[in-house]
């Protein structure tokens, strides 16, 4: 029998009148039991969280690092019990939930990094003008308030992370709601905060229902609110808000060009392995997932099946077994969905080149070539395992078919041509331009997000960081200078 998981209230276990059952999206099996904190606790945790907040603000640094280090150390111990709970709950195959425990080493590690020079002060000399002779500014930067932070399913540990340890490195008191389908692993990155020394109230790990949201979403002494997920439900909730600091990462409609120069053999191997891998790691089911490979008419027809070629390799299966590629997706519903888009697809013209086929939850690795604009597929983020194919004459053309998108998180350019690459930096409205591979490449110390509708705000660590906070300048009069 499978015991109940405790949530996180202030730093301590705590359960409350109600739970919830998680189970795998691969089997069904039950893989743990939550309890639902009551509308009492939750009110409990917030009023913690903001009587906390100066005294938390005001922890030395080297608190703040040790504990940022301390859960990054154990979860390298613990990897494999992590990346196990990973993949169960969510149906992510063993070797990419391996990946995603590793990026959550290296973000709270970079935050520890981060908490021991954040905040030093710049120093700026005013007598430039007659007026501020003897004067000197200081800018520091402070917490804006405490962060609520609302998780999605995908990464369920390292998008956790990423709320959790920027907010703590800058000394924010954080309320972290991970997602109803994947809690487990949010709830674990509790367990090892509670053996840290950080001060009760600084953070709470909360599984609260997404119909209960709305009032913790109203409330006052929660300035800061960092989202994942949906661009319906985040600009949802920016327009319920208006007077508080959001941080949005939304979706996306991946684009992975191949321009003419990138023609070798070797050249499209690697561009199809990649788009292959990228189109389907995870399920699909991330934002930055390649969606859209546009090539140029020069390279199209012996790219095509290299990675018709590259997409049916992709193992299929268990997301228990090591050698699988494909896991299911979160649940039936979600794949019945990208089966409709699919079947949509086709019935408008679409040619289906592989893949097509559900069962249960899993969606097979898709392709699809000459897809109408106007159908859902072309026009949304599919978060599934499908990419569509199209031709075009020119750099230009292909710029304009990437831009062609309410989107605008990444995009991927395969070419060796550094001036195309910086016409690519310049010309694609993302927020990121991966140059050589696919737009699903992120590193966690660097700047993520969006353009467009895919979202406002950055993540990446130290940017979260200074997206927690803001900056208060100190005069000094009377100096030396």
């Amino acid at each position: 029998m499978t015991s109940t998981h405790a949530f996180w209230l202030a730093g301590r276990q705590a359960t409350g009148e109600d739970t919830f059952d998680v189970t795998s999206p691969w089997d069904g099996r039950l893989v743990g039991t939550v309890a639902v904190p009551t509308e009492d606790q939750v009110e409990e945790a917030v009023a913690a969280a903001h009587a906390v907040l100066d005294e938390f603000a005001a922890t030395p640094a080297h608190v703040r690092a040790a504990a940022l280090d301390h859960v990054s150390r154990r979860l390298v111990e613990r990897t494999e019990e992590i990346a196990r709970l990973i993949s169960a709950e969510n149906g992510k195959p063993l070797k990419w939930a391996r990946g995603e425990v590793g990026r959550a080493v290296s973000v709270f590690r970079f935050a520890a990094e981060e908490a021991r020079r954040f905040n030093g002060g710049d120093a700026q000399r005013l007598d430039t003008d007659a007026g501020g002779a003897g004067r000197l500014a200081l800018t520091r930067r402070f917490p804006r308030g405490v962060v609520l932070g609302i998780a999605p399913f995908n990464f369920p540990l390292n998008l956790c992370a990423h709320k959790i340890a920027p907010a703590i490195a800058v000394g924010a008191p954080i309320i972290l709601k991970p997602a109803p389908a994947t809690p487990l692993s949010g709830l674990l990155l509790g367990e090892l905060l509670a053996e840290t020394d950080l001060p009760a109230g600084a953070w709470s790990v909360l599984p609260v229902p997404n119909d209960r949201m709305p009032a913790l979403v109203q409330d006052e002494r929660l300035p800061v609110i960092s989202f994942t997920g949906s661009d319906k439900v985040g600009f949802a909730i920016m327009d319920s808000v208006p007077r508080k600091h959001c941080t949005l990462e939304l979706g996306g409609n991946g684009a992975a060009v191949v321009l003419a120069d990138y023609a070798s053999e070797q050249d499209l191997d690697w561009a199809a392995t990649r788009i292959a891998t990228f189109s389907n790691y995870q399920g699909g089911q991330s934002c930055i997932s390649v969606q859209r490979v546009i090539a140029d008419a020069s390279v199209y027809e012996r790219l095509v099946p290299k990675v018709i070629a590259a997409v049916e390799a992709q193992v299929t299966g268990d997301p228990g077994d090591d050698a699988t590629d494909v896991g299911p997706l979160v649940s039936e519903d979600a794949a019945k969905r990208v089966e409709s888009w699919v079947d949509e697809a086709v019935r408008a013209g679409a040619q289906l080149l592989t893949g097509g086929k559900r069962d249960g939850a899993t969606y097979a690795p898709t392709v699809l070539s000459e897809v109408p604009a106007d159908v859902t597929i072309s026009c949304e983020e599919v978060f599934g395992p499908v990419l569509t194919l199209r031709r075009v004459e020119s750099e230009t053309e292909a710029f304009e078919k990437v831009n062609d998108s309410k989107y605008g998180l990444q995009a991927g350019v395969f070419t060796h041509d550094l001036q195309a690459a910086f016409r690519a930096h310049r010309a694609l409205e993302v927020g990121g331009v991966i140059i050589g591979d696919v737009p699903s490449y992120r590193a966690d110390q660097m700047p993520y997000g969006g353009a467009k509708q895919s979202g406002v705000g950055r993540e990446g660590v130290r940017f979260a960081m200074d997206d927690y906070t803001y900056e208060r300048v100190m005069v000094l009069t009377g100096l030396a200078l």
